[in-house]
């Protein structure tokens, strides 16, 4: 997928999120109640879509005589990852039914009629329809009825319903957010234990993002998730269970999913039988009960320390005489270790206390180091949390680690590399997670995934050079109509005797220097196309498999880099240049004699079109030499495609390195401190936009301040 088809699908969530949120600010609902119907309009749509879909594949096969004609049966949808959806549950149905005030029991009904069809979806459907007025409803299944979504892929709808899941816990909705765990911590995680087969666990499973996301893995690897996993799960909260459902059916998984107290209850009895465990629990939970827990075979290292008396957060029916567990997070990391099988592995979200606490859980932790079975630990900054602002850290275990890792850990410092979402959120970008995840191949002494991905972002180099001459195409065709309608209107101007040559300079200036402008990038332009389309006919086709033929390639493409940067910045000046002749010729058009001359709607209708084509030619340049920047970034840091330390990054450390350090497993401990570096490539661009959203953001919440200090007065008086 190029950078322009990533972008239209970002801004396909975007925008959709922005006209169903504009809908809820304009009613009474807050944002927990609007969050469930909401995800359940989205559940519908996809449903539909899936539906249509696998009835068109059914109408074929019998065409082709694949199939016998027969009336059709469930069995048939559920082979083709569909529900035979119900008439009262078709999204086309619901959308054609008479505008009688009754949406919302219309609404009810279809979820009815499709937990009749689809077993584990029984009762967890939205039925809380029922408060939304008629009109809401109407123009919130309206919203999602656009024309780009009714052959939307499943693909698409698990994006869209991953992407509003996350806008919500932004929002808080639903325990305060809590339910959600950002997409690139589970991202991080599945990257790193590779949850492909057997039995993938998640004790504590939110919205179920990390079966989600281990579909995902097992799907890039050309599988069947169905065929290669089974996916089981414990929540708490009834609510959030329904959250879990919801996503894996939108994702077209199944999951045993039950609801249970993972401190308490083993409801699976997975007790050292899973392949995978991957979780985001909560962290520092004190009040958990010690009778209720001692003794318990998931706490083979015993208990973390113990206290008596009440605590902040409550689990179960402690007392001020009851003991209690002082904090709960060495009980999760006990849990996810006892339930590994023999070569499992495990990796989690823990707070970034737990990998240095003394007393009682410094004992915990020990006696887990001594196992052999950590594996990785990275650490993540903070502001990755939607709904909280703590730093943490993934920890990773491996039961089955190769005898000649067993004594050594890999900790990885990622508290430098991140992206700004927005003025409070942060998260990693595709290349960031895999970048990351190519140092724990080294580690594993993997360097053939190492090259591979950096032959992976030299074919993107390539993929990305193709797509250049057609923005540059748009952008010179639309600025060559400006240009020429501004040049005409000067030729005209010129004629006129009522007008002084002092009068037409300063357009006359612009012009020229637009032209010399123009001239210059020409030029510019045709030597960059050239060596593009050289590197590509030298680079797409050749194997680069070898460390060697990486570094020639990268260092060939590094004079291309520099003058992407140089045309970037004379595309910029074109626009500028245009832009600023723009009122120049207006000033002359508002004299009577030359007004005729002027179409001033069209040039500024054209000057917006050379903007957005300015950006989109401006990003596929940058796009560019974005991809060549990652693989300087891993060259750099591993020349030989080597595990080796990069201070500020990463470090393989002993059990005696460990030991030594009072059994920390805090990786700022031991990768040092990065040497400060010259950014070449700083990107002001970037930069300012950076700001722009910070902006954004501050007016953002200065406005819903100022409506709900209105609202306060108003109640007051």
């Amino acid at each position: 997928m190029t950078h322009n088809a990533l972008h239209h699908i970002e801004q396909l969530e975007s925008s959709l999120w922005e006209a169903a949120d504009q809908l809820r600010a304009n009613s009474k609902l807050t944002s927990s109640e609007y969050c469930m119907p909401v995800l359940g309009v989205i559940f519908l749509r996809h449903a539909s879509n899936r539906y249509q879909a696998a009835l068109k594949q059914i109408e074929a096969d019998q065409a082709a005589g694949k199939m016998p004609q027969r009336p059709l049966q469930s069995i048939d949808f559920k082979k083709r990852r569909s529900l035979m959806l119900p008439e009262p549950a078709r999204y086309d149905t619901l959308l054609k039914r008479p505008k009688d005030g009754k949406l919302a029991e219309a609404l009810i009904e279809a979820m009815n009629a499709i937990e009749e069809e689809f077993e584990p979806l029984r009762g967890q459907l939205p039925r809380d329809y029922d408060k939304f007025e008629s009109d809401l409803l109407e123009n919130l299944l309206r919203t999602f009825d656009r024309e780009v979504l009714r052959n939307a892929s499943g693909d698409v709808f698990g994006r869209i319903y991953e992407y509003f899941l996350m806008k919500f816990a932004i929002q808080g909705a639903q325990d305060n957010g809590e339910f959600f765990t950002p997409p690139a911590l589970v991202q991080t995680l599945v990257n790193v234990i590779e949850p492909d087969h057997g039995i993938v666990f998640d004790p504590a499973c939110g919205s179920g993002g990390m079966f989600v996301q281990s579909s995902h893995f097992i799907e890039r690897q050309g599988q069947d998730t169905s065929h290669k996993v089974t996916f089981y799960g414990q929540e708490k909260t009834a609510t959030t269970i329904r959250l879990t459902r919801m996503n894996l059916a939108v994702h077209g998984l199944e999951g045993d999913i039950r609801e249970a107290n993972t401190f308490y209850q083993d409801e699976h009895s997975l007790f050292g039988r899973c392949d995978f465990v991957m979780a985001n629990p909560p962290f520092n939970v004190d009040m958990v009960d010690v009778e209720k827990v001692k003794g318990d075979r998931r706490l083979p290292f015993g208990l973390p320390g113990t206290t008596k008396g009440a605590g902040k957060k409550k689990e179960g029916d402690a007392s001020k005489n009851k003991e209690t567990v002082s904090n709960g997070n060495y009980l999760w990391i006990s849990y996810f270790w006892s339930y590994l099988g023999p070569k499992g592995r495990a990796g989690f979200v823990m707070s970034s206390q737990a990998s240095s606490a003394g007393h009682g859980e410094a004992e915990v932790r020990r006696k887990i180091i001594q196992t052999g079975d950590v594996d990785v630990m990275i650490a993540i900054r903070s502001n990755f949390f939607y709904t909280r602002t703590v730093p943490c850290e993934l920890w990773h275990f491996d039961k089955g680690k190769p005898a000649e890792r067993r004594d050594t850990v890999l900790m990885l410092d990622a508290r430098t590399v991140y992206r700004k979402v927005t003025r409070k959120i942060y998260d990693f970008s595709p290349e960031q997670l895999a970048n990351l995840t190519a140092i724990v191949w080294l580690y594993r002494g993997q360097p053939l995934r190492f090259l591979a991905l950096v032959r992976d972002y030299f074919a993107t180099v390539c993929q990305e050079a193709a797509a250049v001459p057609g923005e540059l195409e748009r952008f010179e065709t639309t600025f060559k109509a400006l240009q020429d309608q501004l040049a005409e209107f000067m030729e005209r101007v010129k004629a006129l005797t009522t007008l002084t040559p002092e009068q037409q300079q300063p357009l006359t200036d612009g012009l020229a220097e637009l032209a010399e402008a123009r001239y210059a990038y020409d030029a510019d332009r045709a030597v960059l196309l050239k060596e593009l389309a050289a590197f590509r006919d030298r680079y797409a086709t050749v194997p680069l498999d070898t460390n060697t033929a990486q570094h020639t390639a990268r260092h060939a493409f590094e004079p291309l880099a520099t003058r992407i940067k140089g045309l970037v910045k004379q595309v910029d000046l074109l626009y500028k240049l245009a832009a600023r002749c723009g009122p120049l010729a207006q000033e002359l058009a508002a004299l009577e004699e030359a007004a005729e001359f002027h179409d001033r709607r069209l040039a500024t209708k054209r000057l917006k079109q050379l903007e957005e084509a300015r950006k989109q030619a401006v990003e596929q340049l940058k796009a560019v030499a974005y991809f060549h920047r990652q693989i300087v970034w891993l060259q750099d840091r591993f020349p030989n495609a080597e595990m080796q330390a990069v201070p500020g990054l990463c470090k393989v450390v002993t059990r005696a390195d460990i030991e030594a350090a009072d059994w920390s497993l805090t990786p700022g401990r031991y990768v040092g401190v990065a040497p400060p570096e010259v950014d070449e490539d700083f990107d002001f661009e970037q930069t300012f936009r950076d700001i722009h959203v910070e902006l954004m953001d501050l007016n953002r919440e200065a406005v819903e301040l100022a409506a709900k200090i209105a609202q306060n007065f108003e109640e007051l008086i």
